[in-house]
């Protein structure tokens, strides 16, 4: 959920009402999609990226780096979609080390690439995903999540020889012309609403699945790719070793969400992950490992791990307080100074327009946005005021929340049953939909308990919520790796993630003097 930078007012410009007709299956469709966004990335690009269809003003998105100009001719398509690239990672990500280190990177495998003509924009988004992808123009996008797991030069240029391989072999375009064809922006939305684009709810409808590379197009590009690098003076087995942690890493993340079967046809959650759009990650590596002994023996190229690490020593790792966080079920904005813990089983998603949340199994669903309600209109006004339909005149109350004004009601849809809470603090009126397949009093009491925990944040909660970092460290004599990965903040997994952000598998050990990246507050 996106702060202001100047008042609360601007951070919440472009959340609105929206009108959404429940008994139409309107809401239905709302929900599905709340609950898909919430647990996983839906395939966009390439490279499985996500693109957030946010709305936001062009204005007020941060700009991104220019390290070399575009490829191809910036459209105004185009440029509208680098606007909502950047709306939907939080903006570009600062970072004067890691940009020079692209610069250098992406200069390097220019000069070796079968188009030295072609020129490259390239974006650091400020994403704690990990995500690439290309448009045809020649931008390249890379979030700061990727950037954390690679661990040398090689492997970050795997990536990007391989998103470069997309342009060169038109591949884009393709995708592009497949996109426009299929008109998505605009048809998806129509039947959500009569005025889509200023829906308070725009974030549940603009998750949508693009036109992806098909397998043999992905396949091209990573030999390409492999060979661009391998030219450049890189590593050609970092392909190999970047696929195997970007695997890993999916494995403990679709671990982590504990999402089973779905208990309705309707919503999925088994959450095709970051490579669902891409062939298998086994056969990738098979086909990475034999394209890389076609150009080198194993270890015999430069890493450059040293100044890799160098460069991302320090990067903010996760999620970026400045826009809120999830720590667990709890969601906290130090900049909005407020706090709230999501029910029993739930896992949140903080997006730049909303939190999601879906509870496992995928029969709850949870929206928490922010919406304009005039000072002189009732909450419980508000509610019955017409943005959702079917509400349940009886069940419309009056209450207090933490000294907080509150109204809540409840609503039917097709097959959902809809809990409402509008809370005003200070001169905004957040908002909080359950959805149920299912509504039990037990379910009831729990969402209640939930907006009950919503409260300002204290002084000192605010004043020590600091983004996680990486911090790049040396091996001591006595480390081991159960002992380094006790050091780290992540909240889960801590051996685990220790060995997939350093690039180790069961049979790797520490040598004293190695350099290894911790996560620390």
């Amino acid at each position: 959920m996106t702060a202001a930078t100047t008042s609360h007012a601007a951070a919440h410009e472009s959340l609105r009402h929206t009108r959404c007709r429940a008994s139409s299956g309107c809401t239905l469709r709302l929900i599905r999609c709340l609950a898909l966004c919430a647990t996983f990335a839906l395939p966009l690009m390439a490279c499985s990226s996500t693109l957030l269809m946010t709305g936001a003003p062009p204005a007020s998105l941060p700009q991104a780096a220019k390290l070399t100009e575009p490829a191809a001719p910036v459209t105004a398509t185009s440029d509208r979609e680098h606007q909502r690239i950047l709306a939907a990672y939080n903006g570009s990500y600062d970072n004067s080390h890691l940009e020079a280190l692209l610069i250098d990177t992406v200069s390097k495998l220019v000069a070796a690439s079968e188009r030295p003509d072609l020129r490259y924009r390239i974006t650091i988004l400020n994403s704690g995903s990990v995500n690439a992808f290309s448009l045809p123009n020649g931008r390249l996008y890379i979030t700061r999540g990727l950037v954390a797991l690679a661990n040398d030069s090689s492997e970050l240029a795997s990536v990007l020889s391989h998103e470069m391989s997309h342009v060169i072999a038109r591949h884009a375009a393709i995708r592009e012309n497949e996109a426009r064809q299929a008109a998505l922006v605009t048809r998806v939305f129509t039947d959500l609403g009569s005025d889509p684009e200023t829906s308070a709810l725009a974030l549940a409808k603009s998750k949508i699945k693009l036109a992806t590379f098909s397998r043999s197009q992905e396949l091209e590009a990573d030999a390409i790719g492999v060979e661009i690098a391998a030219r450049a003076g890189y590593d050609p087995y970092g392909a190999v070793r970047f696929l195997t942690s970007m695997g890993r890493n999916a494995e403990i993340r679709n671990a982590e969400l504990k999402v089973g079967q779905a208990q309705s046809s309707h919503i999925d959650p088994r959450a095709p992950d970051f490579l669902s759009s891409h062939p298998s990650t086994p056969e990738r590596i098979r086909n990475a490992q034999a394209n890389a002994r076609q150009l080198s023996k194993p270890r015999t190229a430069d890493r450059d791990r040293a100044a890799y690490l160098a460069g991302v020593d320090g990067m903010v790792y996760g999620e970026d307080p400045s826009e809120g966080f999830v720590r667990g079920r709890r969601f906290l904005h130090p900049r909005l100074s407020f706090t709230f813990l999501a029910p029993e089983g739930f896992t949140l998603d903080n997006t730049a327009q909303a939190v999601l949340g879906v509870r496992e199994g995928g029969g709850q669903a949870l929206r928490v946005d922010v919406v304009r309600v005039p000072a002189e209109q009732t909450l419980a006004g508000y509610l019955t005021s017409g943005w959702i339909d079917n509400i349940d005149a009886p069940s419309v109350e009056e209450l207090t929340i933490n000294d907080f004004p509150a109204a809540t009601a409840t609503a039917r849809g097709d097959q959902w049953m809809f809990r409402l809470y509008a809370v005003r603090f200070g001169s905004d009126v957040y908002r909080f939909i359950f959805a149920a397949m299912r509504m039990t009093p037990d379910t009831d009491r729990t969402y209640r308990e939930a907006v009950g925990s919503f409260r300002r944040m204290t002084l000192a909660e605010s004043q020590t919520a600091r983004p996680l970092h990486l911090k790049v460290v040396t091996v001591d004599g006595g480390d081991t790796i159960e002992r380094l990965a006790s050091r780290m903040a992540t909240p889960d997994h801590p051996l685990e993630r220790f060995r997939i952000l350093n690039g180790l598998d069961l049979r790797d050990g520490l040598t004293p003097g190695d350099s290894v990246k911790l996560v620390v507050e």
